[in-house]
C-alpha cells in the first residue's frame, strides 16, 4: 500500500505548490502577520493562554497549537508567507494518506486510493489549504484521523496525544470521541482487505477504560480553557444571527447546510463568503430550508442505514455530519453562517462514495472502466480546483473574485468601501457602502463603519441613524461605541465623548489605545 499511499500525497501536495507564491489574505494579516505571537515559538508558548484572535479584536476562540505552528513556520522561514504556504500543502497531503489508511479497512487498497485521490483534489478544499488561517482545519483533521488510526492500532498515550493536537487546533477537535466510537463500532472490514486485528489491532476487543477516562479528562480540560479564554458571547455570532431567536436562526441555518451539501456534490459554484445575500437572510420556513431538514436528518441516517451495507459510506457519513456540526448553527449560532473550510472533513463523503462505486464498477464491469471513471472525476475535481486558487492569491484577487461571482453579497461591497475609503476615494466608498446597507443592514459592525467614514467625510447627519441602529444592540458594540464618540466629537461634545471612551476603555480590552489618538 505504499505506492498507493505516496501517490495520494505527492497528489495532494502538488496540486497546492503554486500557492508558494501567494500572500497574505484577510484574516491571515491579523492572525498571522500582525500577531507576535505567531512569530517565535517563546511568544506562542508564553500566550498560550491568549485567544485565537488578538485581545483587542473581542473576537475570541481559543487555537493555541495552531499559533504554534504558525510560530514554527515563522522561525524556520523569518515570516516568508510562500513557506506557510507550502506546510499547509504538506498538512493537507497528511490528512489525505491518514484519511486512505483509515479507508482500507473496509476498501480494497485502490478503491481506498481513488477515495484518497478525491479528497485530496476536491475544490471545496482550496479555501481551508490555499487560505493561511486554514491551517487549523488541517491541523484538526490530521489529529481526528491519527487518534482514530492509533486507537484502531491499540496505540493508546498517541491517540490521546492525537486528540489533544486535534482540539487544540481549532475547537471542532471535541468530536474526536465520538468519531473514535464511531470506528469502533463499525467493526466488520471489507472481505478484500486484511483484517486490522490481524495485523496487531484491537477491533475484536473493548478499548481500555484508562483510555476512555483520559481522553475525557483532556476533553473536559480543552472545554475549560476555551469557555475560560476564548469565549467572546454575543461577539463569536455571525451578523445575520444578531438578535435572532431560535427559529429565525434555523431559517438561515437550514439552507446553508443545503448549500452545503451542493457544494460537496457539485461544487461548480463556490464563494469565499455565504453571508447575505449568498445564502438570503430569511425570517421563515422556505423550501431550502425543508430540503436542507432532508440534508441534517438524511446524512446521520444514512450512516446508520449502510453499518452492514457499506461501512466506508457508514464512517464518511458519520465524520460529515460530526465535524460539520460545531459550526452548523443548529443548537447555537457560529461565527459563520457557512465555510468551505468548514467542510474540510465532510468531503470525506463524497470521496468515500466514490471509492466504494469504484469498487462496485470493477466488481461488475473490470478494472479498466473503474480506473478510466475515478481518473475522468479526479481529474476534473483537480481541473476545478487548479481554476479556483487564484481567487487566494492576495486580497485584491479574493474581493475581485467575490464581486464578480457574487455581487449580491453584502461583505464584498463593504470590503470594496473600505479599500475605496482607504484610496481616498470617498465617493466610490460611500456608494458601495449604501450597496452593501441595502443588501443587508443588519450587521452591527458595519453600521459603526459606515458611520465612521461619514464622520470623516463631515457627514454627520447621514451617520446618525446608523449609529441609532447600532444602539439597539450590543452586538458589535465596540465598533458602535468608536462611532458614537467619533460623532460626539464631531458635534463639539467633548464631555460626553471622554465618558464613551472611558466606557468602552474598562469593558473592552485594549481599547483605550485607539481612544488616545483623538485625545491628545
Amino acid at each position: 500500500m505504499r505506492r498507493e499511499l505516496l501517490l495520494v500525497f505527492v497528489a495532494a501536495v502538488a496540486l497546492y505548490l503554486p500557492t508558494v507564491r501567494y500572500g497574505i489574505v484577510q484574516d491571515d494579516r491579523a492572525i498571522i502577520a500582525s500577531n507576535p505571537a505567531a512569530h517565535s515559538i517563546g511568544a506562542a508558548l508564553r500566550a498560550f493562554d491568549d485567544p485565537y484572535w488578538p485581545r483587542e479584536t473581542g473576537a475570541g476562540l481559543y487555537r493555541p497549537v495552531t499559533i504554534l505552528s504558525y510560530a514554527v513556520d515563522w522561525t524556520i522561514s523569518g515570516g516568508r508567507p510562500g513557506w506557510l504556504h507550502v506546510m499547509n500543502a504538506l498538512w493537507h497531503g497528511l490528512a489525505t494518506v491518514l484519511l486512505v489508511m483509515l479507508l482500507a479497512r473496509w476498501l480494497p487498497t485502490l478503491a481506498a486510493a481513488a477515495a484518497g485521490l478525491v479528497f485530496a483534489w476536491h475544490p471545496v478544499h482550496v479555501e481551508a489549504v490555499s487560505s493561511l488561517v486554514g491551517r487549523a482545519e488541517l491541523l484538526t483533521a490530521v489529529g481526528i484521523l491519527g487518534a482514530v488510526l492509533a486507537a484502531r492500532r491499540g496505540r493508546w498515550a498517541l491517540a490521546v496525544l492525537c486528540a489533544a493536537f486535534a482540539m487544540f487546533s481549532k475547537e471542532h477537535g471535541v468530536i474526536v470521541g465520538v468519531v473514535i466510537l464511531l470506528d469502533k463500532w463499525l467493526l466488520r472490514p471489507h472481505p478484500l482487505s486484511p483484517s486490522p486485528s490481524g495485523r496487531g489491532g484491537t477491533n475484536d476487543r473493548a478499548y481500555p477504560v484508562g483510555f476512555w477516562i483520559a481522553l475525557g479528562v483532556v476533553t473536559i480540560g480543552f472545554l475549560a480553557a476555551w469557555f475560560a479564554v476564548g469565549w467572546a458571547g454575543e461577539n463569536d455570532a455571525a451578523a445575520v444571527f444578531y438578535d435572532r431567536g431560535t427559529w429565525g436562526r434555523l431559517a438561515i441555518a437550514l439552507p446553508a447546510a443545503l448549500r452545503a451539501a451542493l457544494v460537496l456534490i457539485w461544487p461548480a459554484s463556490l464563494s469565499v463568503d455565504y453571508n447575505p445575500q449568498v445564502l438570503p437572510a430569511r425570517d421563515g420556513i422556505s423550501i431550502a430550508a425543508v430540503l436542507g431538514l432532508g440534508v441534517v436528518v438524511g446524512v446521520p441516517a444514512l450512516a446508520l442505514w449502510c453499518r452492514r451495507r457499506a461501512a466506508a459510506i457508514s464512517f464518511g457519513a458519520g465524520i460529515a455530519a460530526l465535524s460539520c456540526l460545531p459550526t452548523a448553527n443548529l443548537f447555537f449560532p457560529a461565527g459563520v453562517v457557512l465555510a468551505e473550510r468548514n467542510l474540510y472533513l465532510a468531503v470525506a463523503l463524497p470521496a468515500v462514495f466514490v471509492g466504494w462505486a469504484a469498487t462496485w464498477l470493477a466488481a461488475r464491469r473490470g478494472l479498466r472502466p473503474a480506473a478510466v471513471a475515478v481518473a475522468i472525476l479526479a481529474i476534473t475535481c483537480g481541473w476545478r480546483s487548479l481554476a479556483r486558487l487564484p481567487a487566494w492569491r492576495d486580497n485584491r484577487s479574493q474581493l475581485v473574485t467575490l464581486l464578480a461571482e457574487h455581487p449580491e453579497s453584502y461583505r464584498a461591497h463593504a470590503s470594496a468601501a473600505a479599500v475605496f475609503a482607504g484610496a481616498g476615494d470617498t465617493a466610490a466608498a460611500r456608494r458601495e457602502y449604501q450597496r452593501a446597507d441595502s443588501l443587508f443592514s443588519g450587521d452591527r459592525y458595519l453600521n459603526g463603519a459606515n458611520a465612521i467614514f461619514l464622520i470623516g467625510i463631515g457627514d454627520t447627519a447621514a451617520a446618525v441613524p446608523l449609529v441609532d441602529r447600532g444602539r439597539r444592540s450590543r452586538a458589535g458594540e465596540r465598533m458602535t461605541l468608536r462611532a458614537e464618540f467619533l460623532l460626539e466629537l464631531a458635534r463639539g461634545h467633548r464631555t460626553g465623548a471622554a465618558a464613551i471612551a472611558d466606557s468602552a476603555s474598562r469593558r473592552f480590552a485594549r481599547e483605550q489605545a485607539w481612544y488616545l489618538q483623538f485625545r491628545q
